[in-house]
């Protein structure tokens, strides 16, 4: 399978996925493309969680993802691990197919709609830690 050139941004495959990395100004943001399963899933797991960067939140990208299998559901709870060692926040976009899997697990991950709206989510976060600041450094 040939992949599209992206200057600067080549994507990697992954038996099957495909996953592209931008690190943004207000988020790093993974999308990975194809099928997640279990000849994939730990290679994918170990890029993502590289991917995760301390005091930077990250965004998981799978709308393009066609299929999930059980196992590669355990990248989305290594995700969420590495994201908290980190102590990060990270936002799930997910494509309808992934979406019909996670209806089945009891675990709520932090799904949004598009990643606009999870960098929207995270710009918000960032203006109201900042208008906090000068209320931090104000004395008696």
């Amino acid at each position: 399978m040939t992949i599209a050139f992206r200057y600067g941004n080549p994507a990697v495959e992954c038996d099957g996925a495909q996953l592209r990395a931008q690190c943004r100004h207000l988020a790093t943001v993974a999308t990975l493309t194809g099928v997640i399963d279990d000849a994939n899933f730990e290679r994918l797991t170990h890029r993502v969680r590289q991917l995760v960067l301390t005091e930077k939140p990250f965004v998981l990208d799978l709308s393009g993802v066609t299929g999930l299998s059980a196992r590669g559901v355990s990248l989305l709870y290594g995700l969420d691990d590495e994201c908290d060692l980190a102590g990060v926040e990270w936002a799930l976009v997910a494509s309808p197919q992934v979406l019909d899997i996670l209806r089945l697990l009891d675990d709520a991950f932090p799904i949004t709609a598009s990643v606009p709206e999870a960098l929207h989510h995270f710009a918000e976060g960032t203006l109201a830690r900042r208008r906090l600041l000068p209320l931090l450094h104000k004395t008696a």
